[in-house]
Order: structure tokens, then C-alpha cells, then sequence
């Protein structure tokens, strides 16, 4: 089974966004010498607990830290950008990286409604233009532009032989359905929506219609947390638990250290919002997370799993990916 990585740059409590970013230089290092297929970087706004709004510019540097591994995102925000500038962004990549680099897009804000409008210029981002603009930034690529578009005869740039390995993003069927229409490789978020995925999969690889692809391409993407034994994982789950809840609350805040996890006094009423977080997350020593993440790729029909871990130290979140590929 192939393994990925999916990094949200934590800004862990009592660091900084430095902190944060050298932190996802070093695991991408030890990533690839792990053996990982890819490592994608992720975009969020205003957020105090993530600390990259521009995952195409930490990728640049991702790739001169690496030599082997895909390098992408996962993904841009499309609704704030032109097809163009993407396309023009992400082939630059591939200049520099040639055969490695992966362009996920996806639709979601990645923050809140004001901070949303700041970073499109003053304006909302129109979710409805997505569609087209996925299309356009697939076709400009590919150079299928039809000869009768207004951007046609402009010159994407830099002009070189290859191009970036696009993928749609999702945890709907909405963006399943437009993957398996656009013939593009699809990735489910079942760590936002752990609910329904296998359904959308599975529609998206009967409807699937050639096209940029000649084959569905599928991918899972889950929270997991790989301790050396069940108890350890539980133990490190604690502070994303608590993240989870600071989300509900609208407590904007680091991810919590172990020690705040560990003195949170929960209510009921929190204890059980919490463990009705867990289905989105694979939580375990070793062998019960290769046994869950194999039952999900089978259940999904997926190719690939995609891991996204955070613990309350940058140490323990190594570590984590380091048993979990050890596992399989």
C-alpha cells in the first residue's frame, strides 16, 4: 500500500510559526528517507494553531530538501486565485522539480468569512466558479485550451515538457462527481467528513470519464496517531482532542501540549462531543493502525492513504510516522 503525508505546519503551544515550518522541513527529511510516496502541504488563514497560508512557496523549499519523494499541496484554494497564476505558479515548480510535483485544488475558505474576503482581494470567493476554473486550470497544463477561449493564444510560462500531477480534494460528492467528469485523480477528506466517503468513491470510479486521466485514481486522507502501543496513542491523542473541542468553541489557540490536555477538566457534555470526533482518526499502537488503515483503504477502494498526524510535540509526531510506516 502506498503512504503519503499531509502536514498542517502545527504551531504546537509556547512555539512559533518558525518553529512550525522548520518542523515540516525536518519531517519532510525524514519522510522520504522513510520511504513515504508524498508529502502535500496544506492552506489555512487566520488560524493561530497552522502556520502556512501559502503552501506553493514552503513547497519550492520542499522540494530543494528532498530529491526523491512527490512534493505538493493539498491543497490550494482555488477559489481565491486565477487558474492562471496557479498554473503558472505550479509550472515553475516543475521546472524546478520536474516529475515530482503534485497540485491539489479544493474549494473550502480555509479560515473564517472576513478573513476569506481579505485574502480575495475584498471580494467573497465564489464557490460556484469552481467548476470552470478547475477545468481551465487543467486544460491550461495539458495545453487543451479549445482555440476559441480568450486565454488560448497567452503564454503560460515557464515553458517546460512536463506538468504537475493534479488532483481534486473533497469530502463530498460534489467534488467527487467533478473529478470522475473531469477524468482527474480524487482525493476524500475523511479526516473533516468520515461519513459517506466510500459511497462518493465508489461513484466516483463507476462514472469516471477519461480524460485527463485515462483511469480513476483514488486517495484517503485520515487523521492518525501510531503510538508504540494503544494505550501511548491514547495518551498522545489527548491534545488534538483537545484541539477538536478549542475548534467547537471558537477558542482560537495553538494545538495544546500534553500537560494542557492532560489538566483540561472536561464536562460530559465535552467528553462525548470529542468521541464523536474520534471517527475521523485512526488511533493506536502499531498493528490496530495498520489494521484500520487497511480496512479503510478497502473500504474506500483507494490506491493511496494519506496521513495527517498532530501530538502535543513535534518529537512524538515524528515518531508516530516513523511506527506507522514501520508497520506496514
Amino acid at each position: 500500500m502506498k503512504l503519503s503525508i499531509l502536514d498542517q505546519s502545527p504551531i504546537i503551544g509556547g512555539q512559533d510559526a518558525r518553529r512550525a515550518v522548520l518542523e515540516t522541513l525536518a519531517l519532510a527529511r525524514r519522510a522520504e528517507a522513510l520511504g513515504y510516496c508524498r508529502y502535500w502541504l496544506a492552506e489555512h488563514h487566520a488560524i493561530a494553531a497552522l502556520a502556512d497560508p501559502c503552501p506553493e512557496l514552503l513547497v519550492a523549499r520542499l522540494g530543494a530538501e528532498t530529491s526523491r519523494m512527490r512534493i505538493g499541496t493539498g491543497g490550494v484554494l482555488l477559489p481565491y486565485y486565477s487558474a492562471f497564476r496557479t498554473a503558472e505558479s505550479f509550472r515553475m515548480l516543475e521546472a524546478l522539480y520536474p516529475g515530482r510535483v503534485d497540485l491539489g485544488v479544493g474549494r473550502a475558505p480555509g479560515g473564517d468569512a472576513r478573513t476569506a474576503q481579505a485574502v480575495a482581494g475584498g471580494g467573497f470567493p465564489d464557490p460556484e466558479r469552481f467548476p470552470q476554473q478547475v477545468w481551465e486550470l487543467a486544460a491550461l497544463l495539458a495545453r487543451k485550451l479549445p482555440p476559441e477561449h480568450p486565454y488560448a493564444r497567452v503564454r503560460l510560462q515557464p515553458e517546460v515538457p512536463t506538468s504537475p500531477e493534479i488532483w481534486l480534494l473533497g469530502s463530498s460528492g460534489y467534488s467527487g462527481s467533478l473529478a470522475s467528469q473531469l477524468g482527474l485523480p480524487f482525493s476524500f477528506a475523511h479526516f473533516i467528513n468520515p461519513h459517506g466517503g466510500d459511497e462518493v468513491m465508489r461513484a466516483y470510479r463507476e462514472s469516471f470519464q477519461a480524460g485527463y486521466e485515462q483511469r480513476p485514481r483514488t486517495m484517503v486522507c485520515t487523521f492518525a496517531i501510531c503510538g508504540e502501543d494503544d494505550a501511548d496513542a491514547e495518551r498522545l491523542a489527548q491534545s488534538i482532542d483537545l484541539r477538536r473541542l478549542h475548534m467547537a468553541l471558537n477558542i482560537d489557540a495553538p494545538v495544546p501540549t500534553p500537560e494542557e490536555a492532560a489538566r483540561h477538566p472536561y464536562t460530559p457534555e465535552e467528553r462525548h462531543y470529542v468521541a464523536g470526533q474520534r471517527a475521523r482518526a485512526v488511533i493506536g499502537g502499531p498493528a490496530k493502525a495498520r489494521r484500520e488503515i487497511e480496512a479503510m483503504a478497502e473500504r474506500y477502494g483507494a490506491d493511496e492513504v494519506m496521513v495527517l498526524t498532530i501530538t502535543g510535540d513535534y518529537a512524538s509526531r515524528t515518531r508516530s510516522y516513523e511506527r506507522l510506516i514501520g508497520a506496514f
